[in-house]
């Protein structure tokens, strides 16, 4: 009689079998394994659709074009905008920055890190944006050829600024009555030409 069919032991056949059939699915395991880190299936042939895909010529050529160059400061022309040449007692001067691009697309920094507003009487400085800034951005944009681009206005309270009465719980207030102030401009090393006046009332 063969034993492997009828196995012989102390115990019962059963138990015999269980072993077998435990000992076999261990082999088949084993052998899965093995063919597995041999196939490695997904690591060779044409990669798939996801890792091929590339953004068509034209799309490059968009992201490439709407990024731009620096602009050459040549090229631009900085002024000072105010809303009014003359404030009634109880109005703020609304004051902002106007770039224009003379020359071809490019892209410039057009954030408050680079924008500087300085008002003026005589040869006195009454007021710079900067002295008391916080939180300051960059802001990169691109401007085309003939395009105008304006910083959102900032209400001037009229008062003096310096940075060593930031921290001040009152700002000293100007002389108005019919006063002289002219505000210039800058962004980075571009500067406006001229300045704009204004009268306080």
């Amino acid at each position: 009689m063969s034993t492997f069919r009828n196995p012989v032991g102390p115990q019962a056949p059963q138990v015999y079998w269980r072993r077998r059939l435990l000992v076999g699915l261990g082999v088949v395991a084993v052998l899965v394994v093995i063919i597995l880190i041999i196939v490695r299936p997904g690591s060779g042939g044409t990669p798939t659709a996801q890792n091929t895909t590339t953004p068509p010529a034209s799309a490059s050529a968009s992201t490439n074009a709407s990024s731009g160059t620096p602009c050459v400061d040549a090229n631009l022309t900085l002024v000072a905008v105010t809303d009014k040449a003359s404030y009634a007692a109880a109005d703020k001067p609304q004051i902002s920055m106007k770039l224009t691009n003379n020359g071809p697309a490019c892209t410039v920094n057009f954030g408050s890190t680079k924008q500087v507003l300085t008002i003026t009487s005589g040869s006195e400085t009454i007021w710079t944006s900067t002295d008391c800034q916080t939180g300051a951005v960059d802001a990169p944009v691109v401007i085309k050829t003939g395009e105008s681009k304006t910083t959102p206005a900032i209400a001037w309270d009229r008062t003096r600024s310096s940075k060593s009465t930031c921290s001040a719980t009152s700002a000293t207030q100007v002389t108005a009555g019919g006063a002289s102030y002219h505000l210039g401009v800058a962004l980075g090393d571009l500067k406006s030409k001229d300045t704009v006046q204004f009268l306080l009332n």
